[in-house]
């Protein structure tokens, strides 16, 4: 085994690396021995000799070292690599029902931190993020060829935070054929996804099983309508089938469904599931007409476009906008003893309500500077978005933002609670799914927030 040049930590460091957090800052590092160039291996021991780690070593970012083993090791070669990818294989097939759509490695949680590799069917999308993976991306394509026995492979490392290792931003096909379009399976729906500009990767698989806990909100909503299930005679047979407040049998299949409004849409993957498990009526919105174009089309290739509507704006606008326009409403229906002329348009458009409000934005918070504009962000649409939900609806709530930790957002929402005269009950609480493993200690992994909350007002 060749000899690696050996990092000394400072005797006064927080103990973050025999907790299991794998990176080392450059201020926590007393001396380099030995002259590694950037990415080569090196050994980590602390202020006394004692062998902690080894691993890559990058003296222009600020993370410095990145450890990828507690032994010793020489090198990080194709083998290294093809016994790594084994195991998240293993990881994913124990734990997910559906075998051909995932994260397949997720950094430093799979002991590859800088790495990332999602499956979609037999094409692998990669993000080399970091110049020690970046300088190996030969050894990971050989050993994901190896192990995996894809299609295709194609790169989407055009991410900036490959700035900070000094790298460029990568994007192509690196390995077989790669078609832009790749249709996948999650909770028994088809998703298309588009590899090449679709977001990251071109999916978000950490949301696959808090998309499925809305299931039991999807339905339960007929009463409401007044429809009621009645014993009605059907060829001389009494037979159960469900009845309006004028006696007229309700054939729509989705009576008993909700209203649904999605926020943020992507894909359309909550649009989806609400459609899967029975909603009524969902209206699907993003501000890009490409993410719109792609929710359209997984709503067609589910057959569920009969009960979805597209709106292309921005979700802020758009959710503002419906508020007044509901408190416009409020306001003439409560003021007909005062003679308010009805007859007059009204100044506000909108004023729609939803039994379930779907919120899952993108991350408002991407450095710590930038928290309190994210509470802001955070605050204002959870408190439009809970004014929308009918009197005993649910509010589906999620924020990806890893500064944004998860008691200063329960507590922005609860802010935004007070705000809107709401009291909300906590029904789901939840983070990222089983391919998104979390190294207890390494806090960045504990990003997502997601949540479902009763939403009832103080009048009720």
């Amino acid at each position: 085994m060749d000899k690696l040049a050996t990092v000394i930590l400072q005797k006064g460091r927080k103990k973050r690396l025999e907790q299991g957090h794998p990176w080392i800052y450059k201020n926590e590092i007393e001396a380099v021995e030995g002259n590694p160039l950037p990415g080569d291996l090196v050994h980590v021991v602390n202020h006394q000799g004692r062998y902690l780690a080894t691993g890559y070593y990058n003296p222009a970012s600020q993370i410095t070292v990145r450890a990828v083993s507690y032994r010793e090791i020489g090198h990080m070669d194709q083998a290294f690599f093809a016994e790594r990818f084994l195991a998240c294989l293993k990881h994913r097939e124990r734990f997910l029902n559906e075998g051909n759509a995932y994260r397949l490695v997720y950094g430093e949680a799979d002991f590859l931190p800088g790495l990332i590799v999602d499956r979609f069917d037999d094409v692998l999308v990669i993000q080399l993020l970091t110049l020690g993976m970046d300088a190996r991306r030969k050894e990971i394509v050989d050993a994901l060829v190896e192990v995996m026995n894809p299609r295709g492979i194609y790169e989407r490392s055009d991410v900036p935070i490959r700035e900070l290792e000094g790298l460029e931003q990568r994007k192509g096909a690196v390995y077989g054929d790669c078609p832009r379009y790749v249709t996948v399976r999650e909770n028994g729906l088809l998703i298309r996804v588009d590899i090449e500009e679709g977001q990251k990767t071109g999916y978000f698989f950490d949301q696959r099983e808090n998309r499925a806990s809305i299931e039991p909100l999807m339905t339960g909503w007929g009463g409401r309508s007044g429809i009621t299930i009645q014993d009605v005679e059907e060829n001389g047979q009494m037979v159960k089938r469900p009845v309006n407040k004028s006696g007229k049998i309700v054939t729509f299949p989705y009576w008993d469904g909700a209203t649904v409004l999605e926020c943020f849409s992507h894909t359309g993957s909550f649009t989806l599931h609400a459609c899967k498990y029975g909603a009524k009526k969902v209206t699907c919105l993003d501000i890009s007409q490409h993410a719109i174009d792609s929710a359209s089309e997984n709503v067609e290739l589910n057959g569920f476009g009969d009960r979805v509507e597209f709106v292309v704006d921005d979700a802020f606008q758009y959710l503002r906008s419906q508020v007044k326009g509901l408190e416009e409403r409020q306001k003439r229906a409560a003021s007909v003893s005062e003679k308010v002329d009805t007859s007059q348009k009204m100044t506000a458009g909108g004023g729609r309500t939803w039994d379930v409000v779907i919120l899952d934005p993108p991350a408002f918070a991407k450095t710590k500077s930038a928290v309190k504009g994210a509470c802001r962000g955070y605050k204002d649409i959870n408190l439009h978005g809970m004014k929308l939900v009918n009197e005993g609806g649910y509010l589906v709530t999620a924020s990806c933002s890893y500064h944004m930790r998860p008691d200063l957002f329960l507590a922005t929402i609860q802010e935004a609670a007070a705000d809107a005269g709401k009291i909300l009950r906590l029904i789901e609480w939840r983070a990222a799914g089983k391919d998104h493993p979390q190294i207890l200690g390494v806090d960045e992994g504990h990003y997502l927030k997601f949540a479902i909350f009763e939403v009832r007002s103080r009048t009720f």
